[in-house]
């Protein structure tokens, strides 16, 4: 008989504050988005609470870990934020609701950049795959894909008011694109290695992009139609490709020069943005400290333009008299005169951008995002103050904040820093000075670093966990921090009687004693001279029992002794020691008080009694150290993990090897019993959480989800959830679900898992052959927006199934009709013949709406690859029933709501079928007719959509002109007042 277990499923994760993507306010500037491993979490900063999780559905079948958040932006437009992932995959959620509206599926590789354009229409997305793609929002749909860059795309950003996009690559080139065209019309290869970010200003008339030196480059934008600053910029274009004459006219970028960074040492810069109001820049390097440069006013630069002319007038004044008497004088000056001419009257880099303020942290800082003007504005209406403008001169700069930002920390904490600007002085003395303020801080709901281990309260109503420098409580059920407490680097915890107090083994060798209550450290004993690796509870609760490097087996009770003011305090009292030949890494003790198990480092295990100590048994045959041990509740088993990544049950009545399991591809780190059975939870550094039968020896689950390796795990009183830790800073909640499954289905779903991965693996490989021609172009290349998944492989199986299940009752149908006719041919009644029995796989509807239904279930993402991986003969097939489809549609009334329901659909599938079978279907003879009949239907069901838009827009606006009116006479103190009512009630 097959045996069917109760599946666990993934509940939550939480613990992780900011990972490897970058944080983005939302619009009013008092949320905050930022990437937690494969979720997003929106904080308000205001109170420093987590307001809602965007967190994306797992598929079934998925063997590995959920793929993690690399990039955020947010749309202009509306709650919308797009979400790059590391699996190549964009999803596009509604902040409002948390509801993921669109998945986009078309990189191969980690999505490494995203922008939206001004009206949030479309989305530009870079990869590590060396492409970018261009996404309809509105379609849910890809439009195409650019290639040309040789490395990573490291960020792009759109130039709306010219209709161009540019990216910028490790490849060390910043490549111009016309989306018209939709090819490359301007590369930059003037950096000397990887450009790694780029911004453009709000007005878009400036460009800056930020390499691995001490400058930022800075272009000038200049658009199709609009005048030269001068004859002499076109000349001084440095690192432009193609023809050196008229060509550059036409050039989007123009170079105006460098600015050096005052802070960052030999860092790269990690990202350059504009803040929404094109005042400040901010550049980030590659460690802890972020640089502000104040951009001047047009007027400034002009004045400094003059200023920096006049000094260069004058020192060439003074070579040249100084030169009467030598040509080393007349050489200097002639350079001088050089460098002027390539200068010009052209405002540089160095005239606009002027250093401001230097932003330096305690930790590395990932990432940072400016705060909206909104935002801004409530802080300074709730100071009392105004805010400066920093375009400003500085004398004129009056004193408040400057600019808002939150910074994404790589110790999983965000800072929220208020730059400020405080005026001393008044008049031409006036002086400013600008410096910044921590306005907040979200650090207390997750570690600084990896956690080490875990321990469950004997009730399951808490949680402890532990790291190189603090302890935490949480609520398992909620994920909700309770206390957080400073201690030294634990490896090892438990829960004390009653779960008031908690105990922590560190790497220092001390033992500490906790009380949850007032979440304070109460006391600390040196109890080993090596590091403590192991607790195990006593099953009478009258101690604990712990295991160290120095060699040593301790036995400690719990004692209480009596404070200051009468406080009764919880103590440690040791009782008896057992000292070993090697380093002691796991100890446990049997539930019923009998056994002592201890793993050494020499990679065996020995078993004592544990009321005389008396050796009892050796287990040996693992090949490197156990790390972990756990006996069932019977104290019939003891189960063992080692760094050789195997599982081993032993018997613990005469120390035999009942069965060895090759269990994790990386080191076992933690192994638990369920109570009362012989199921079994491992854990390892292959990030996977493994759940097994040891009565029958075989793997029943395999649960990805952790982003690092899994250091801890515990595992609850009834079995009924599971929390494990992991390097990845993260806590999951496990829980068991009423949902049997047997052990062969999982295994199928495994195998589906390897063919999607190797679907993915087929097609990166023909991507690779078939780009490489369009990489080599100079000029890049376009090329389809989707790739093949399985998705979309089941979207084409399913249509090509209903086309033969259409085809079979169509035939069904006319044999009908035909054996009708011929009875009535026969001077019979058609009524004599039996009426055609109903096919159930039909569903109740005809060939054409079978069809139609079948087409409808594929989303808009995987249309375009499905349709592309069906033969010549079911598009063909496909065609024939587009004409029905819009006929049906056109036959309805054309204001209906449902007037023009499929047409656009059909309208787009004909679009791609004869886009994808263009030359077959003009050498096809039998594709004529189809086509003729799709020619008849096609434009007049077009036309029709046309006329529904049209009409619907015109109303709109004539909404929108009578709600401006209407706010015109209620708000505005106007003489026409009562004429102006009067024409609005008539």
């Amino acid at each position: 008989m097959v045996k069917a277990y109760l599946r666990y499923e993934f509940a939550a994760a939480y613990g992780v504050i900011t990972s490897n993507s970058n944080p983005v306010y939302d619009a009013s500037g008092t949320q905050l988005l930022t990437s937690s491993l494969e979720n997003i979490s929106l904080w308000n900063l205001k109170q420093g609470s987590l307001v809602r999780t965007l967190q994306p559905s797992a598929p079934s079948t998925s063997t590995s870990s959920p793929a993690e958040v690399t990039i955020l932006a947010r749309s202009p437009q509306g709650p919308k934020v797009a979400a790059g992932y590391s699996d190549g995959c964009i999803r596009i959620w509604d902040t409002s609701s948390g509801e993921c509206n669109v998945t986009f599926k078309g990189h191969k590789a980690a999505v490494t950049a995203l922008r939206f354009n001004a009206s949030g229409s479309h989305l530009a997305s870079g990869s590590k795959d060396t492409d970018l793609i261009m996404w309809d929002v509105v379609g849910e749909t890809g439009l195409y894909r650019l290639r040309g860059h040789k490395d990573q795309v490291t960020d792009l950003v759109f130039v709306d008011r010219a209709h161009k996009l540019v990216s910028c690559s490790k490849d060390g080139l910043v490549k111009v694109w016309d989306l018209d065209t939709q090819h490359c019309c301007q590369t930059i290869a003037g950096h000397k290695a990887e450009v790694w970010t780029l911004d453009v200003d709000p007005a878009q008339k400036r460009l800056v992009t930020g390499s691995t030196d001490h400058e930022l480059r800075v272009y000038a934008i200049q658009a199709a139609g609009e005048e030269e600053e001068g004859e002499e910029a076109a000349a001084a274009a440095a690192g432009t490709s193609g023809p050196a004459g008229s060509a550059k006219q036409h050039d989007l970028l123009r170079a105006m020069g460098s600015v050096k960074r005052q802070a960052g040492g030999n860092e790269r810069v990690v990202l350059v943005r504009y803040d929404e109001a094109g005042e400040l820049l901010s550049c980030l390097g590659a460690g802890k400290t972020l640089e502000l440069f104040r951009v001047r006013s047009e007027e400034e630069a002009r004045k400094k333009l003059r200023r920096r002319k006049k000094r260069r007038r004058e020192k060439q004044q003074k070579k040249q008299a100084g030169a009467a008497d030598g040509s080393d004088g007349e050489d200097a000056a002639g350079k001088d005169a050089e460098d002027a001419a390539e200068e010009g009257d052209v405002v540089q880099a160095s005239d606009e951008l002027e250093p401001l303020h230097v932003v330096s942290c305690k930790h590395k800082i990932k990432s940072f995002a400016f705060a909206p003007r909104a935002a801004m504005k409530a802080a300074a209406a709730g100071a009392g103050g105004k805010r400066p403008k920093a375009g400003s001169g500085t004398g004129a700069a009056a004193s408040g904040p400057l600019a808002r930002l939150a910074l994404s920390m790589a110790n999983n904490s965000l800072d929220v820093v208020e730059v400020v600007s405080a005026q001393t002085g008044g008049g031409d003395a006036a002086v400013v000075s600008v410096s910044h303020e921590v306005a907040g801080r979200l650090e207390l709901t997750g570690h600084r670093s990896d956690i080490r281990t875990l321990a469950l309260s004997p009730d399951d109503q808490l949680l402890m966990s532990a790291s190189n420098s603090a302890v935490k409580v949480w609520n398992p059920a909620t994920g909700t921090c309770l206390a957080t407490m400073e201690s030294g680097y634990g490896l090892c915890c438990l829960f004390a009687p009653g779960s008031r107090h908690a105990v922590l083994g560190t790497k220092e060798g001390a033992l500490e004693v906790f009380d949850l209550g007032a979440a304070e450290r109460v006391h600390v004993e040196e109890a080993h001279s090596g590091a403590v690796w192991s607790l195990a509870a006593l099953p009478d609760n009258t101690g604990f029992v712990s295991g160290s490097a120095d060699k040593t087996v301790k036995f400690w009770q719990w004692s209480v002794v009596v404070g200051t003011g009468g406080s009764r305090q919880l103590r440690l009292s040791h009782t008896r020691t057992l000292k070993m030949a090697d380093d002691v890494l796991c100890v446990r003790v049997s539930p019923d008080s009998r056994l002592l198990a201890v793993s050494l480092l020499d990679a065996t295990i020995k078993v004592f009694y544990l009321d005389s100590l008396k050796f009892f048994l050796s287990l040996y045959g693992h090949k490197l150290p156990v790390l972990c041990m756990d006996i069932s509740s019977d104290s019939t088993l003891l189960v063992s993990g080692s760094a050789d990544k195997n599982i081993k049950v032993w018997g613990l009545d005469f120390g035999d090897c009942h069965k060895s399991l090759f269990a994790h591809s990386d080191t076992v780190m933690q192994v638990a019993f369920v109570r009362n059975t012989h199921y079994c939870f491992t854990v390892g550094k292959d990030r996977l959480l493994k759940y097994w039968d040891l009565d029958r020896h075989e793997m029943l689950l395999e649960l990805p989800g952790h982003h690092g390796e899994v250091w801890a795990l515990a595992v609850s009183s009834y079995g009924d959830f599971i929390v494990t830790g992991s390097h990845d800073r993260s806590l999951r909640r496990w829980e068991r679900t009423q949902e049997p499954f047997f052990v062969e289905e999982e295994k199928e779903k495994r195998l589906e898992s390897l063919f999607e991965a190797d679907l993915d693996k087929q097609q990166a490989e023909g991507d690779a052959e078939g780009a490489a021609g369009a990489r080599a172009q100079e000029e890049g290349g376009v090329a389809p927006a989707g790739r093949r998944t399985l998705d979309s492989v089941s979207a084409a199986d399913a249509i090509i199934e209903a086309l033969d299940i259409a085809a079979n009752e169509a035939d069904r149908i006319r044999e009908h009709e035909a054996e009708k006719s011929k009875a009535a041919a026969a001077g019979g009644s058609s009524k004599a013949v039996k009426p055609l029995a109903p096919n159930p796989m039909m569903l109740g509807l005809n060939p054409s709406a079978y069809v139609l239904r079948a087409v409808s279930n594929v989303k808009a993402a995987d249309m375009e690859s499905a349709l592309l991986m069906m033969p010549f003969s079911e598009a063909l097939k496909l065609l024939g029933y587009l004409p029905q489809w819009l006929g049906s549609s056109g036959a309805k009334s054309k204001r209906g709501s449902t007037a023009h329901a499929h047409a656009e659909l059909a309208v787009r599938v004909a679009v791609l079928l004869l886009r994808l079978h263009h030359a077959q279907l003009t050498s096809t003879s039998s594709a004529r007719p189809v086509l003729l009949r799709l020619q008849r239907s096609l434009r007049p069901a077009v036309q029709g959509l046309k006329d529904v838009v049209g009409f619907n827009m015109a109303a709109l606006q004539h909404l929108q002109r009578q709600a401006r009116d209407r706010a015109a006479v209620v708000g505005e103190a106007d003489p026409l007042l009562a004429a102006k009512k009067a024409l609005l009630k008539a």
